[in-house]
């Protein structure tokens, strides 16, 4: 486990799920102060209670900062002293996304240009971004802003290393299981209140991560990155058809209703593209693909390039598929299923 003796940790979008889940991993580490910066002050004065309730004695390293991404100045008075960054703050939602696609672009594209600006100026140690899987290929508003964001990262990751500053990467992961807006919560709300199940479509496949494994990855990436790295970790996926059944065999069922896709949708997600896997390192539990860092020098690519190529992308129908009770056991490795399995006794 990296050494966080006396240093300072900021993460933005902090009282998100990701964010929560980093503060319970790391409020009783070394670290000297861990900065939360997010637009919601009800939801930054909840988690200030919730913790001055659980932690007592260490609370008061957790600083608290209302501000927005896509406000350069905000972003700046925040990273004042700040040594690591794991910048979190996003619009996920695929529908609304659609719907609003140049607000994805404000916080998704512009927002994280800001951060990594901002990180560069306050002499910055490490950035680590959250990506999605939805970045590659992608098909919708969402993914195409967070694909967007990944060249972004990139480009400054590379101007970063030339002027000896912060090392920035990225990661990029499937569904979280019960992460805000995530269709599980929505199946066991459905369930409690004696409505039907909809699905969208029942041979969709998504890959199923909790929030652990998330931070995980982001931690695995901290101590391995080099400037432009994306590190993508690997994953078990299951159909929504075989989710949602899952998910009944824990609270009960009341059938189910397709509904269709939503906006947006794609049938599978992929994880990692074929093209990306040419400069790929299987790491063990995660893949790392390195930057790619050729030049505006393009002639010197027309005569010699690159003769190997794998036309298999790492997709959620291509990985292991789970049943119904191995699904059931990834349900029960997170808190907000066994809480609401408590909830319901």
């Amino acid at each position: 486990m990296t050494d966080f003796n006396g240093a300072t940790l900021l993460i933005t979008g902090g009282t998100g799920s990701f964010g929560q889940t980093v503060l319970k991993r790391f409020i009783n580490s070394n670290l000297h102060e861990i900065k939360i910066f997010s637009r919601d002050e009800k939801k930054q004065d909840d988690m200030r209670h919730e913790l001055q309730s659980k932690y007592p004695d260490v609370y008061s390293k957790v600083k608290f900062y209302i501000g927005d991404v896509r406000n350069l100045q905000s972003i700046r008075d925040v990273m004042n002293g700040v040594d690591f960054v794991f910048h979190a703050a996003a619009l996920k939602q695929v529908p609304s996304c659609e719907f609003f696609p140049m607000e994805a672009v404000r916080t998704n594209i512009y927002g994280t240009d800001n951060l990594l600006h901002a990180a560069m100026e306050a002499k910055v140690e490490k950035v680590v971004c959250l990506s999605t899987d939805k970045a590659a290929y992608p098909i919708n508003a969402m993914g195409t802003s967070k694909a967007m964001m990944e060249h972004v990262i990139r480009a400054n990751a590379r101007v970063a290393a030339e002027q000896n500053g912060p090392v920035i990467c990225c990661t990029r992961y499937g569904n979280v299981m019960c992460s805000r807006g995530s269709v599980i919560p929505l199946f066991i709300d459905q369930i409690k209140n004696g409505q039907k199940i909809t699905i969208t479509n029942p041979e969709m496949t998504r890959f199923l991560m909790n929030l652990d494994e998330a931070v995980e990855l982001v931690m695995f990436a901290f101590e391995n990155a080099s400037p432009g790295d994306l590190f993508i970790q690997k994953a078990d996926a299951s159909t929504i058809g075989v989710l949602a059944k899952a998910v009944q065999k824990l609270f009960g069922s009341t059938g189910e209703k397709i509904i269709g896709t939503r906006h947006g949708e794609k049938l599978c997600e992929t994880l990692m593209t074929s093209e990306e896997s040419l400069r790929s390192v299987d790491m063990g539990k995660y893949f790392r693909v390195a930057a790619d860092n050729r030049d505006l020098n393009y002639d010197k690519y027309f005569s010699k390039g690159n003769k190997s190529f794998n036309d298999e992308p790492y997709t959620s129908s291509n990985t292991r598929l789970l049943n119904v009770e191995d699904t059931v056991l990834k349900l029960l490795t997170t808190d907000y299923v066994n809480n609401a399995l408590k909830g319901s006794k």
